[in-house]
């Protein structure tokens, strides 16, 4: 798991990990309708109905914390007012990692930096790299369903 995937579980947007573990713990289509008494369907389609009865306001394209839409800035400002520190997750990339209790030295944030496509010249000067990291932390998350306000996009 990379440090971004950490960042999105401490928010509660849920691990790849877990979603590969609960689809393996589905049984097979057949073994459900086998175990049904008397279940019997013309094919393996769902029908309209059954859709409809179960995830009848569900749009089935979108991801499962895009779903919930896990608000960033809630989840955030929760942390930071049981934390002992007063931290600036809002603009500092090395406060928002220590906030979430993640590892924040510069070679943690490398890495970060490097999983999420930092351009070269931004990862040659730390302070540059920081900032852009920032900035691509929060427009990920906003990707990955997160509610970010504008002013932490920019």
């Amino acid at each position: 798991m990379g440090l971004f995937d950490s960042i999105k579980a401490k928010l509660g947007f849920g691990d790849v990990s877990n979603e590969a573990q609960s689809k393996a713990d589905v049984p097979p289509a057949e073994a459900r309708l086998s175990s049904a008494e008397g279940a019997t369907l013309p094919n393996d389609r769902p029908s309209a109905t059954s859709n409809a009865t179960i995830a009848p306001n569900m749009d089935l394209n979108r991801s499962a914390a895009s779903a919930r839409g896990v608000d960033v800035v809630t989840q955030l400002e929760a942390a930071a007012a049981q934390h002992p520190e007063a931290l600036n997750w809002r603009t500092s990339i090395v406060d928002l990692l220590k906030l979430l209790g993640l590892d924040s030295s510069l070679e943690s944030r490398r890495q970060l930096a490097t999983e999420l496509g930092c351009p070269a010249e931004q990862m040659a000067d730390s302070a540059q790299m920081n900032m852009w990291l920032h900035r691509a932390v929060m427009k990920k998350l906003a990707e990955h369903g997160g509610t970010i306000p504008p002013e932490l996009l920019v």
